[in-house]
Formats: structure tokens, C-alpha cells, sequence
């Protein structure tokens, strides 16, 4: 898994690691401040879904080029107290796997996961 620029706490990368992911983030493969389709291009090139929350610029790369691992998008509301937690985007990934969803050619929004 490949996390953007706005989803690398290290919180975050330690609680997925915890649960078994590989994750990497833009900051340790060195394309911090990188374009959106260089991001998405790295993905691509090492078979790593993107975990964002920069939803709508990575929504219209996927309408360009559907071509990819997957893309997770998590959408922040403006009450933030609806926004998902570091532990919720765990558990949304945790009930994608539960349910065999296949991620490769897929724009998923992590938020309608969360249950």
C-alpha cells in the first residue's frame, strides 16, 4: 500500500503494519510534492493500491486511466467529527478484505466501508 502525502502519520502506517500491510509512503520512496499522476504512476509500476484523502484529483486520474492497483479515497466531511479516524480506515480496509472486494481497476471510497 502506497500512502499520499495527506494520509502518511505514522500512526496510521504503524496501525496498518500492525495488521499486516506493506506500506510505504510518498515521503520514503521520495515523491513528496510530486504531481498526483506520478504518485499514482509509482503505484502502478510497484503494484501498490494509494490510500488518499485527496479524493476528487485522484477520482479524475482514475476516469483517465482506470489502470491500476486501486485507489482508496477517504473523504473528510466539514464536521470533523464525522471524519474517520486512523482506527476506522484500518477497519474499512479490514472489512474490504473480509469481503474479497477486488481493488485493482477500482476508485473505492474507504468512507461507505466503514461498518
Amino acid at each position: 500500500m502506497l500512502l499520499d502525502e495527506d494520509s502518511q502519520a505514522k500512526y496510521l502506517v504503524n496501525l496498518l503494519q500492525a495488521v499486516g500491510h506493506d506500506v510505504v509512503t510518498v515521503n520514503l520512496v521520495g515523491l513528496m510534492n510530486c504531481p498526483d499522476v506520478v504518485v499514482l504512476d509509482y503505484a502502478r509500476q510497484d503494484g501498490r493500491v494509494l490510500l488518499t484523502r485527496n479524493c476528487n484529483d485522484f477520482q479524475e486520474l482514475h476516469q483517465i486511466n482506470p489502470s491500476h492497483p486501486g485507489i482508496l479515497a477517504v473523504y473528510q466531511d466539514f464536521v470533523v467529527s464525522k471524519n474517520m479516524t486512523y482506527q476506522t480506515i484500518v477497519k474499512a480496509i479490514a472489512n474490504i478484505e473480509a469481503a474479497s472486494y477486488s481493488l485493482e481497476n477500482q476508485f473505492v471510497i474507504l468512507n461507505q466501508w466503514n461498518y
